[in-house]
């Protein structure tokens, strides 16, 4: 019986991640003793001859070892020993020499294959209860390597391999960098409810939190509002996000809720109404970026998916703003595979930034590094790009995750998984709400996690 190969349009996508990778055009070829990767126009190659099929299912049992390089000559990037999923042992030596160039004795290429296409998640169905799947279902949380970027890890092995191979390449170095991004779920603490609403929070401000101030702001925030947000509002936080941002070098996006498909979980606001209108505009003219945040239920529903993009792309033409690129992310990180991430190509998006869990900060693709999607199920590669988000504050600081609050040890873990993004010469993709900015001690946390530079 024939064993299940990589497909020919898999591997031309893995050759485009190569290329984005290590700046030069690969080869790529599915041979009867496992993978052989060529560089274009140079004799000899590197083998892969360990053929781990099981990187082709979306199989929860997979083995696990762990391989220490510097016993063997080679250096791992972020130590000692190296998560190498998919397999229970692993030869010695793992990479040799033979007369033709390497022979790597472990599927790297397949290992990139998986986490990237999120094969792991296919047709799953231990999910939450907002039908995710949580990091607690996934083979990295269960075998304790979610919080290093696995993937990065190996290609900067296979990287060394390639130095050795074809001495006096020079590989392509990329920058590390932070990008911040802010889900709009709720632009205003008070303009947008009803008053019966309103005067709920007020009794809780007063007999349940004792707080006069909050208690006289609530109504004083309701009434002043009209087209714009005012300074006195506690989601208010938008010149600050910026402000914090253009000091530190950065460009910040927010991600707007275009549409209501469970009026429980979806907010509040309408992007047409004025006081939206003009934060569009004034976001935009800081010089900062716009993007989609679908609402609850689009996850599975296409059309409601590419009805909300058409939307915002519409609205914001009206107002006369134009980007380059649009992208954004799933509201509540709600996410099926591969049917969303086809959603958003057919929407005509740019990029999405949804890959990461709602329950462990961590790296759910194996990659800090932004790379093109490729659907499993259909075997294509799509016109999107997936920026995997690698932390949510919620998921640190909210007891109803790690619940960590605003303490050094939350601090530490962003800081920690910040500083593995930069070893791999990735990008720490970082989420905030503006609604997660009220207390100064939660602000002061934030500014200390974004600053594009480690150890300011």
């Amino acid at each position: 019986m024939s064993r299940p190969r990589l497909s020919n349009e898999a591997l031309r996508w893995l050759e485009i991640v190569l290329a984005e990778r290590f700046g030069h055009l690969w080869s790529l070829r599915d041979v009867p003793h496992g993978l052989e990767l060529r560089l274009n126009g140079n004799e000899g190659c590197i083998s892969f001859d360990a053929i781990q099929e099981c990187f082709l299912e979306a199989r929860p049992d997979l083995p696990f070892t762990r391989w220490h390089a510097a016993a063997e000559g080679w250096t791992s990037v972020l130590g000692d020993p190296l998560p190498a999923p998919g397999v229970a042992s692993l030869p010695r030596p793992l990479i040799e020499r033979n007369s033709n160039g390497y022979v790597v004795h472990y599927d790297v290429l397949r290992l990139t294959y998986w986490m990237l296409a999120r094969v792991e998640e296919i047709g799953r169905n231990d999910l939450d209860s907002h039908e995710r799947f949580p990091a607690s279902s996934s083979h990295a949380y269960k075998h304790g390597y979610l919080d290093r970027p696995v993937v990065d890890e190996w290609l900067d092995l296979l990287g060394q391999v390639i130095r050795r191979q074809w001495p006096g390449i020079t590989l392509k170095r990329h920058e590390f960098r932070i990008r911040v991004s802010h889900d709009v779920d709720q632009p205003s603490l008070y303009a947008f409810k009803p008053w019966r609403q309103i005067g709920r929070m007020m009794a809780g401000h007063i007999l349940k939190r004792c707080d006069p101030k909050a208690f006289f702001t609530a109504p004083y925030v309701k009434l002043a509002t009209r087209d714009r947000l005012i300074e006195a509002d506690p989601y208010n936080t938008f010149d600050w996000l910026m402000d914090v941002s253009e000091a530190n070098g950065l460009r910040s996006a927010f991600y707007f809720i275009c549409g209501k498909t469970e009026p429980s979980k979806d907010p509040d606001y309408e992007l047409g109404h004025p006081l939206i209108r003009n934060l569009l505009k004034h976001i935009h003219q800081r010089g900062h970026e716009i993007g989609l945040h679908p609402s609850y239920n689009t996850f599975s529903n296409p059309e409601a998916l590419k009805s909300e993009a058409d939307r915002l792309r519409s609205i914001c033409e009206q107002e006369k703003i134009q980007q380059k690129e649009w992208g954004g992310r799933m509201h509540y990180l709600r996410w099926q595979q591969p049917l969303t991430m086809r959603a958003w190509a057919n929407a005509g998006m740019d990029y999405d930034s949804t890959l990461g869990y709602a329950d462990h900060a961590g790296f759910r693709c194996g990659t800090s590094h932004e790379y093109p999607a490729f659907d499993a199920e259909s075997q294509a590669q799509l016109s999107l790009r997936i920026r995997p988000l690698i932390a949510m504050e919620c998921t640190v600081i909210d007891e109803v995750y790690l619940g960590l609050g605003d303490s050094q040890s939350a601090e530490e873990v962003f800081l920690k998984l910040k500083e593995s993004c930069h070893h791999v010469q990735g990008c720490f993709t970082l989420l905030w709400h503006n609604s997660f900015c009220e207390k100064n001690h939660i602000k002061n946390l934030y500014r200390s996690i974004a600053v594009n530079k480690i150890n300011a």
